[in-house]
């Protein structure tokens, strides 16, 4: 196990590399830059003049070639934990992500076991208890939840909470506990808030997996193993968790990989409607200012959950199945 996961953490090492050039190259493919936008944003105040722009790209090296800003930035981050400045608000970029990174990933990984708790009960009844009531009513569930965009899904129960139950919808805390020291009524107030944004993100999530883990179990459900072992007069609850669950966990947690990324970047929407305190509305606004230190930045940090969340399925999928390591 040792072995496999020092040869899982090389591997990443070319893999960051590659995620981090092509970031870049993205990020500086369309056409002009920051200053053409901040020219273009200013015309109708008298324009850029000629010092100004000359003094900014000097400061800001943007009329150097691509790979030596790239070696810059990278140079910065590896060597000072600098992600360089952002251009539209002037200030180390270092400033502006860590809070509200830190409140994305809190809000994923809550996601993410809501997505969990939710799906894997309901597809296993959902499997065990084939074309019943329960069954159709999961399946229900999961086609609504896969169907109704997640930022009307937020929209509709901001309005619930606020028209009947009078609750202030809207960000993670009420607006008399924004800035605020942490207090034990600040906590609660923001238990009232983050259950909304972590349902409305984790519900399209929650419905693809029921179908997964139901498809998966289905197909173990009637293997001979499985009738052999309800022969011998193995109860039925042990023989489902021991071994058919087991074996079908395996596409489930192999899920892990996209799904931290995918509820980072699939809440920019819900964020900007739900106006949460998130990486979303700020990498929405850096890529429409082209703002490239900041965007680039939070797209690397972005592709750096997607390479963790691999290597931690790849490690849960060698704990639960000896053979993949030994291959």
């Amino acid at each position: 196990m040792l072995l496999f996961l020092t040869r899982r953490l090389i591997y990443m090492i070319p893999t960051l590399f590659l995620v981090s050039v092509v970031t870049f190259i993205v990020i500086q493919l369309p056409p002009g830059d920051y200053l053409d936008t901040l020219a273009a944003e200013l015309n109708e105040l008298g324009g850029l003049d000629d010092g100004t722009r000359q003094a900014l790209e000097d400061q800001y090296g943007l009329g150097q070639p691509m790979y030596v800003q790239y070696f810059k930035w990278m140079r910065g981050i590896l060597f000072y934990g600098d992600f360089g400045i952002s251009f539209e608000r002037n200030v180390p970029v270092n400033d502006l992500i860590w809070d509200r990174l830190g409140w994305t990933f809190a809000i994923s990984v809550l996601t993410l076991l809501f997505i969990w708790m939710t799906a894997l009960p309901i597809g296993i009844y959902s499997a065990v208890k084939k074309y019943s009531a329960g069954d159709y009513a999961a399946t229900f569930f999961g086609f609504v939840g896969l169907a109704v965009p997640n930022f009307l899904l937020a929209l509709v129960m901001m309005y619930v909470a606020f028209k009947y139950f009078g609750q202030s919808v809207g960000g993670l805390v009420s607006p008399e506990f924004i800035g605020e020291p942490w207090t034990v009524e600040k906590i609660i107030d923001l238990l009232k808030h983050i259950w909304m944004p972590i349902v409305v993100v984790g519900t399209s999530g929650a419905a693809a997996l029921i179908r997964i883990m139901r498809a998966n179990l289905l197909d173990e459900l009637y293997r001979p193993y499985v009738v052999t072992a309800r022969a011998k007069g193995m109860s039925e609850f042990q023989l489902l968790m021991r071994y058919p669950v087991r074996v079908a966990l395996n596409p489930f947690i192999s899920t892990i990989g996209w799904i931290l990324p995918s509820l980072v970047s699939g809440e920019i929407i819900v964020a900007v409607v739900m106006n949460l305190p998130t990486t979303g509305p700020l990498l929405l606004r850096a890529l429409l200012v082209q703002d490239m230190y900041l965007a680039g930045s939070l797209i690397f940090l972005v592709s750096i959950l997607t390479v963790i969340g691999t290597l931690v399925s790849d490690l849960l999928l060698a704990w639960i199945d000896p053979r993949i390591r030994y291959q």
